[in-house]
């Protein structure tokens, strides 16, 4: 396939918005500012704008599955989600099968999810096994991937042991993640991941656990659901009835090689707003307090509602997190949500959100938008909580047990995500435009992609 190319403007340093900047936010803190909340890469991605086939074609999607999928370093599973050995999980995205699991010396491993005879997935859901046995004719191999077991072996003189083992899939290993990498003669993964483990050091991602794990089906591109999350610039039209405590065009982004960063400051006015809300107000938006409800929590007059907020999770988090009283009122108010290429999103601080995006079977149209809380524990790590999937027709509300009222609002952004689809398919004009700021991470993302997609 051709591919058509990404129209590029020069952006240079543009316009920000009014009110208060996030550093200046900063600058109002009681407590030490760690210097990865100080940190300002405002990189200058020129793509702004994208060919609307990258969402909607059969032959762009194969293209990224080629030059993509089979090339870059993807989060596969959380290390928990397989504890013992013989523990395995499959790794399904787009037209490709993995199988991840842990060996008898309790090592992480991952193979194609093929049998070598016929072709027949090896495992269809997740459990544990001693051997990896093919259901069809009992192909077995052991859990390294070597040959175990033919039936009738006499039969098969042409098998030889060694050509027969499960071609392995590379692993590695980050906060908690299993990463997976279907390229033999792939990059280092610590060349992928870049410096992305320095913004984690306060606010270790491996000393967490699973505590729910829901994944949406939804009928639209990858791209078009993982976009929808990597900007808050959609606030204002999506989520207004938030505006009272959320800074959204106050928010600061950044991007480095491989990953990105955005970070909303919360319990701080919209500068959308033509008038000042009062510190409950700003509190009871974000509480999803309605006006026909008492507040669930009343400002002092001595403090704002960061303070107050960030005081609530220290109070939350206290029993977990023996740092939690070093922590500033930014790290437990504000939103800190990462990206690296191409699909994993993290966020930072003690917000326990995590999404993954991925192409649903092999479709240009259908996607799976998956959401983990990560929780800190004391003691023995919990069980990680088992996947709750939810159908394409399915409200989000079905996770309110497991998100709260968190699943009102991706509910919000799940409604736009496949009107946007639809219009994309049926679009006259021939490109999305991104803004030049408040969509840096989208951008970014875009120029990653090209580069792979030319390699």
């Amino acid at each position: 396939m051709a591919i058509e190319p990404l129209i590029e403007i020069e952006a240079g340093q543009g316009p920000r918005s009014s009110g208060v900047t996030y550093q200046d936010l900063l600058d109002a803190e009681t407590r030490e500012v760690p210097e990865v909340l100080r940190m300002q890469a405002a990189r200058e991605t020129p793509v702004v704008r994208v060919p609307i086939d990258r969402y909607t074609s059969q032959e762009f999607h194969d293209l990224e599955v080629e030059k993509v999928w089979k090339k870059v370093w993807q989060f596969a599973c959380r290390e928990e989600q397989i504890p013992e050995p013989g523990d395995h999980t499959v790794y399904d995205i787009a037209n490709l099968s993995i199988l991840v699991l842990r060996d008898e010396s309790g090592e992480i491993r991952a193979h194609h999810n093929v049998c070598l005879h016929r072709g027949r997935a090896l495992k269809d859901f997740d459990g544990n096994s001693s051997d990896l046995r093919c259901p069809f004719h009992g192909w077995t191999w052991n859990l390294d991937g070597s040959l175990k077991e033919i039936p009738c072996r006499w039969d098969f003189p042409d098998v030889d042991q060694d050509d027969y083992a499960l071609p392995p899939v590379k692993v590695a290993l980050w906060g908690g993640f299993v990463f997976i990498n279907l390229d033999p003669d792939c990059e280092p993964f610590e060349n992928h991941i870049g410096d992305l483990g320095k913004h984690f050091e306060r606010w270790p991602l491996e000393k967490r656990y699973t505590e729910a794990h829901v994944a949406k089906l939804l009928r639209c591109n990858w791209k078009v659901a993982q976009e929808a999350f990597m900007e808050a610039y959609h606030v204002v039209g999506t989520h207004p009835q938030i505006l009272a405590g959320i800074g959204d065009a106050n928010t600061q982004y950044d991007a480095w090689d491989t990953f990105s960063r955005a970070m909303t400051p919360n319990m701080t006015p919209s500068p959308h707003l033509t008038e000042e809300p009062t510190e409950q107000e700003m509190i009871n938006s974000m509480l999803s307090v309605s006006l026909d409800e008492g507040p669930m929590f009343n400002v002092p007059e001595d403090m704002t509602a960061r303070q107050m907020l960030g005081q609530m999770t220290r109070m939350q988090l206290q029993a977990q997190v023996p740092s939690v009283q070093e922590l500033t009122d930014a790290e437990l108010a504000d939103s800190f949500y990462y990206t690296l290429f191409p699909n994993f999103h993290p966020w930072g601080a003690y917000n326990k959100i995590v999404y993954r995006f991925r192409p649903y079977k092999n479709k240009p149209n259908e996607c799976i938008m998956e959401v983990l809380f990560l929780s800190p524990f004391r003691g023995r790590r919990p069980p990680a909580a088992k996947v709750k999937w939810i159908d394409f027709d399915a409200p989000w509300s079905d996770a309110i047990p497991e998100f709260g009222s968190l699943a009102k609002v991706f509910s919000q952004d799940a409604y736009n995500i496949p009107h946007v689809q639809k219009g994309l398919e049926a679009a006259q004009h021939t490109h999305v435009t991104f803004a030049n700021y408040q969509e840096t991470k989208i951008r970014h993302f875009h120029t990653l992609l090209e580069k792979y997609l030319q390699a």
